[in-house]
């Protein structure tokens, strides 16, 4: 038996191939020391030789990425390690197992765990496994709100590099219009904005019935004392400034979704 599983689930990229079903599908078997994996990718285009150039401190912390190249088009590619990013997959699911697992137990009784359990799908992608119940788990909801569109992508990579689903909205209005699809476990929010700006944004969510107690991060470049104060007044959870340093951005995210998935357990479930 080995584990097997998509490509795109591992590279967080997409949740399953986007090719259109085969009688045949491309299925590679890779080896890293002791371990192998079955992976599912769209395509198999060939070996080929390149030289490996090291990473930046930047890229270095990126989980499985091993290095990269520049072939002769001058198309500059990534270096994979499968298997790496395999467990780091396998950890996330098992981080989220235990936290549904006691979501479930403060929010139902004892015989309605398994119902509560039940519900969470994988969202990530398809991965059948020998990670048991775990591989069942999806990923808590943040939203990302900022009119800038290179904002909105740079933290919506950085949160799928840690195992979140994320959906953005480039001004509060848009924002609210979301918020009535899915609800979030977390909203991260910019102040300046068109139409709709942050400090309306958390106004109106605080004066809604059925988000009011959503958490909400604001991120933005006015890091005067009367803007903080303002946005904690309004109902704010947290303030930072930009530039805004990764590690405290990932706690906050960390801290603020388990909190929310843990008296909701409906925020596991998958979006599918």
């Amino acid at each position: 038996d080995v584990p097997f599983y998509w490509a795109g689930a591992l590279l967080q990229s997409s949740a399953r191939s986007h090719e259109p079903p085969t009688r045949t599908r491309p299925v590679i078997v890779l080896r890293s020391a002791r371990q192998r994996i079955a992976v599912h990718v769209d395509e198999v285009l060939g070996q080929q030789e390149v030289v490996v150039k090291n990473l930046g401190p930047q890229l270095a912390r990126l989980p499985g990425l091993s290095g990269m190249s520049v072939l002769p088009s001058g198309a500059v590619i990534l270096i994979y390690n499968p298997v790496a990013l395999a467990n780091v997959f396998g950890e996330r699911v098992r981080e989220l197992a235990a936290l549904a697992r006691t979501g479930a137990s403060s929010a139902a009784p004892e015989d309605e765990n398994s119902d509560a359990l039940s519900k969470a799908q994988v969202g990530t992608g398809g991965m059948a496994g020998s990670l048991g119940p775990a591989a069942d788990i999806e990923v808590p909801l943040v939203m990302v709100v900022d009119d800038s569109i290179t904002v909105r992508r740079v933290t919506q990579r950085l949160l799928r590099r840690e195992g979140y689903r994320v959906v953005l909205a480039s001004d509060g209005l848009q924002a609210l219009e979301r918020l009535q699809e899915e609800r979030p476990a977390l909203v991260l929010s910019d102040i300046e904005m068109p139409r709709m700006d942050g400090f309306d944004l958390v106004r109106n969510i605080r004066a809604d019935a059925s988000l009011h107690d959503l958490p909400i991060v604001m991120i933005t470049s006015r890091i005067a004392a009367k803007h903080r104060e303002h946005a904690m007044a309004l109902g704010a959870n947290h303030y930072l400034g930009k530039p805004y340093p990764e590690e405290e951005l990932l706690g906050l995210v960390r801290r603020y979704a388990m909190a929310s998935c843990a008296s909701d357990p409906s925020l596991l479930v998958s979006a599918e």
